[in-house]
């Protein structure tokens, strides 16, 4: 299971618009996630997701109160943006706790609470930059218990809902002349040294996936490829992606790297990957990308699988 992909909550969307309903959840029974400027609240020194009992933040302002959905044990699950919070305030309530990137974390973390701690963290970004109409740039609030908001301009009323962006990642593979076969990857200039990954791209407008996968890899890599097979999706609320991951087979083999886009592509045989260190190792030796991303995922089922 891919993380951040095993959503164990029950998001209750035909009855969490009920504002007597939701009241309801807002009971000593429910519980909370924190998030402060894109990071969750863990336990100190662990990679354990700090999740706090309604009595630890009951004090606070609970307007803009994120209902997440309800756990096995039908408790309703929150998040709350506490960004603008006072240090002073905030301190006691997350007594042996720290704020950290859940990627940091990464693969560590439990997949169950990564996929909700995922979640918090996307909808807190959604409303924090979410705060204007974008039709007629008047205020708009939290409505729908924190999927969606409501423009204020009584002559626009404009529903906002939170977005996902599709955005296509793909093995590349072929088989050369020497009868090896081999897979296309890249990196960007920005990553760490050594580090090569699969391509990817977002979806344009009036485009299907299969025609994604294709422009990507021939913009990026001036590859042009064929026979493109769905494998598997990854949510990627950082900030605001669905990762869809794809295999596709080369027609060509000569590389014209976009400078624009990459910093540099190669084919890599099976044995060469088998010698690939991790995307967090120190030096200058050829590094895999992170294991908790689906790029990951994608290269790792075609190196096991020939």
């Amino acid at each position: 299971m891919l993380n951040y992909s095993d959503m164990p909550l029950d998001r209750c969307s035909n009855v969490r618009k009920d504002p007597i309903w939701l009241k309801g959840q807002l009971s000593s029974q429910s519980v909370w996630l924190l998030v402060k400027n894109n990071e969750t609240l863990f336990i100190k020194n662990t990679p354990q997701i700090k999740f706090l009992p309604y009595e630890k933040i009951a004090q606070l302002n609970l307007t803009n109160a994120l209902f997440l959905g309800l756990n096995t044990k039908k408790n309703g699950v929150f998040a709350l943006d506490v960004s603008t919070l006072d240090d002073t305030i905030l301190t006691p309530i997350i007594s042996g706790a720290e704020f950290m990137d859940i990627r940091k974390q990464g693969p560590l973390v439990d997949i169950k609470e990564g996929s909700i701690a995922a979640l918090a963290r996307g909808l807190c970004y959604w409303h924090a930059t979410h705060r204007f109409c974008g039709r007629c740039g008047s205020k708009n609030h939290l409505v729908e218990a924190g999927h969606s908001r409501l423009c204020e301009n009584e002559r626009c009323k404009h529903p906002t809902f939170p977005r996902t962006d599709p955005a296509v990642i793909m093995v590349v593979t072929k088989t050369f002349a020497d009868g090896i076969e081999r897979c296309l990857l890249g990196r960007q200039a920005v990553w760490p040294t050594g580090m090569y990954s699969s391509l990817a791209g977002f979806v344009d407008p009036g485009e299907t996936l299969e025609q994604a996968v294709a422009r990507e890899v021939k913009e990026e890599a001036g590859i042009d490829v064929d026979d493109v097979t769905y494998v598997a999706s990854q949510p990627w609320p950082f900030p605001s992606s669905i990762m869809l991951g794809f295999f596709a087979k080369a027609t060509s083999e000569q590389i014209n790297v976009d400078k624009d886009e990459l910093d540099d592509a190669k084919w890599f045989s099976r044995e060469d990957l088998a010698n690939f260190g991790n995307w967090h190792d120190e030096g200058e030796h050829l590094k895999l990308p992170r294991t908790d991303s689906i790029s990951r995922y994608l290269i790792e089922h075609w190196r096991t699988n020939p």
